[in-house]
C-alpha cells in the first residue's frame, strides 16, 4: 500500500480567510465561506497538487484557545489533533486588522510544535498593499502576503509549502476518494449523525455537542475495512428553510443535499426517543428522489426502551418494542419501504459495526444488473397484468430491458397510450424485489407507450 500524502494544516482565529484559502488551493468550493465568523468547525480534508508533489490540505475552525465554552473548545481540540499530525503548518493572518494578541499566541503555540509553518498575510489585493504583511515578521521569517479571493501571491506560498515534499502520482487519499464507497449521514439536526460517524470512524473525527446545528461543513472521513474502502460524509442536519436564519445554516443545508446527491448510500437517521417526526418524511423523500440507497437508522434505541419501561413500570421486551417501532416507522416513511431498518445507539456503539455489512449489501444491490433475457423470462413467468385504473383495460408489458443502474432503472414496452399509474408501477416495482435483491435501492421505471 502506498503512503499517504504529507499534510499541510491551515490555521488561524476565526474569520481571517483559511476556508478562502482552503478552496483556492484545492480548487474546490468544499468549505462553506461568508463573512460569519466561525463557520468552520470541524476538521476539513482535501487534495491540493503544485508542480507534480500532491498533499492533503486540512482546513480547520477559528482556534480560540482560552474560551472556555464547548463549541470554541471542541473547535479547539480537533484544530490539535490536525496539527499533531501536520507536516507543515499555515498560520492565517489578516493583514488589514494588523497583528492581533490572538494571532501572536497561536504563533507561540506553533513554534512550541517544533514543526516548520509560515505566516499567510490574507486580504492583500496587489502589490500596493504588501507593506501590510511588514510587522508579522516579527512573528517568523517566512511571511507571504497573499489574496485568498484573489490569488494574488499564492504561488509563492505553494512554492515553500511545497519545495521538500516528494514528486510523484497521487497516492493513496486520492485513490481511495475514487474507488470508495460514498455514505452520506443525513438527518435532522441533533439526531447523533456526529456520534455516528466517530462511532464507525473509531476516532473523535466530527465535534459532538448538546448544541443543535453543531456541524455546518460536511465533514468526510475515508475508513479501510477488511479490504474495502468506504468515505463517510457527515453531513449538516437538515431543517425547514423557515427555521434557518444564518446565511451559514441556509448555505450547510445547501451543502448536506448537493451531499446526499453524490453519495453511493444514504444513512437516515431517526431520534428513537422523539420517533418520526415531519420533517424526517421530508428529508427521507429527499434521499428517495436523489436515486440513492438507503438504510433508516433509528439511533438512540437504549434511551427509547428505557423510555418505554419507565412509562410502562415494568420490564419491556425488546423484540415487541422494536416491533411496534419498525411499524410505526414503516407507516410514516411508506416510500421507503424497500429500505433495511437498524436499531443502534451511537453513543454506546450497540449493533453500530452491523451497518457495514448493510452498506455493503445496498451498494452491490445499486449496482446489480439483470440481463434482458432473465427479465423477460421473470416477466413471461410472473405473468405481469391488472388494470392500471379501475376502468382502465389490462396493461401488457411486451418487453423490459435494464437501462443503468445506480439507482436500477428499466425500461418497459407496454399496450398503453398513457403514463402508467403508480400504483401499477409500485405493484411491479414488489413482484421484481421478490425475485432480484435489490436491498435498499429504489427502482425506476421508463415507459415506452404504445403509438396512437
Amino acid at each position: 500500500m502506498s503512503k499517504p500524502l504529507p499534510s499541510i494544516v491551515i490555521v488561524g482565529r476565526p474569520n481571517v480567510g483559511k476556508s478562502t484559502l482552503f478552496n483556492r488551493i484545492t480548487e474546490s468550493r468544499r468549505s462553506i465561506v461568508t463573512d460569519e465568523p466561525g463557520i468552520t468547525r470541524d476538521r476539513i480534508n482535501g487534495v491540493g497538487h503544485w508542480n507534480g508533489r500532491p498533499f492533503e490540505l486540512v482546513d480547520t475552525g477559528g482556534i480560540v484557545p482560552d474560551d472556555n465554552a464547548l463549541i470554541p473548545r471542541e473547535i479547539f481540540r480537533q484544530a490539535r489533533v490536525a496539527i499533531d499530525g501536520a507536516t507543515t503548518l499555515v498560520l492565517v493572518v489578516d493583514a488589514r486588522a494588523g497583528i492581533q494578541p490572538l494571532d501572536e499566541e497561536l504563533s507561540r503555540l506553533l513554534h512550541r510544535t517544533g514543526k516548520p509553518f509560515v505566516i499567510a498575510a490574507n486580504k492583500v489585493d496587489g502589490p500596493a498593499h504588501v507593506p501590510l504583511a511588514a510587522p508579522f515578521f516579527e512573528m517568523t521569517e517566512n511571511v507571504y502576503p497573499v489574496s485568498s479571493e484573489h490569488g494574488y501571491g499564492i504561488d509563492d506560498l505553494l512554492d515553500e509549502l511545497t519545495k521538500d515534499l516528494p514528486e510523484g502520482p497521487e497516492t493513496r487519499s486520492v485513490q481511495s476518494a475514487a474507488s470508495a464507497i460514498n455514505v452520506a449521514i443525513i438527518g435532522r439536526p441533533n439526531v447523533g449523525k456526529s456520534t455516528l460517524l466517530n462511532r464507525l470512524v473509531g476516532a473523535e473525527r466530527s465535534i459532538v455537542s448538546p448544541e443543535a446545528g453543531t456541524t455546518r461543513d460536511a465533514v468526510d472521513t475515508i475508513v479501510e475495512r477488511h479490504g474495502k474502502i468506504y468515505r463517510f460524509i457527515d453531513t449538516a442536519g437538515i431543517r425547514r428553510k423557515a427555521k434557518t436564519k444564518l446565511v451559514a445554516e441556509k448555505l450547510s443545508v445547501v451543502m448536506a443535499r448537493k451531499h446526499l446527491e453524490k453519495s453511493d448510500v444514504a444513512l437516515m437517521l431517526l431520534d428513537g426517543e422523539m420517533g418520526v417526526t415531519s420533517q424526517d418524511g421530508a428529508i427521507a423523500h429527499d434521499a428517495w428522489a436523489s436515486g440513492r440507497s438507503v438504510i433508516i437508522v433509528l439511533n438512540k434505541w437504549d434511551l427509547a426502551l428505557a423510555a418505554a419501561e419507565k412509562q410502562a413500570k415494568k420490564r419491556v421486551e425488546p423484540g415487541r418494542l422494536r416491533q411496534d417501532y419498525e411499524k410505526l416507522i414503516r407507516d410514516k416513511l411508506k416510500f421507503l419501504n424497500y429500505a433495511p431498518l437498524v436499531f443502534l445507539s451511537a453513543m454506546s456503539g450497540q449493533q453500530v459495526v452491523r451497518l457495514y455489512s448493510l452498506i455493503d449489501t445496498v451498494n452491490t444491490a445499486r449496482r446489480r444488473r439483470v440481463s434482458t433475457g432473465e427479465l423477460n423470462r421473470w416477466l413471461r413467468e410472473a405473468d405481469i397484468g391488472r388494470g392500471s385504473s379501475p376502468t382502465a383495460r389490462m396493461v401488457k408489458i411486451f418487453y423490459i430491458t435494464q437501462a443503468s443502474t445506480q439507482p436500477p432503472t428499466f425500461i418497459l414496452f407496454t399496450n398503453q397510450k398513457k403514463p402508467l399509474h403508480f400504483s401499477f408501477e409500485r405493484f411491479l416495482e414488489n413482484r421484481l424485489r421478490e425475485t432480484f435483491d435489490f436491498t435498499g435501492s429504489p427502482i425506476r421505471f421508463l415507459q415506452r407507450q404504445k403509438n396512437s
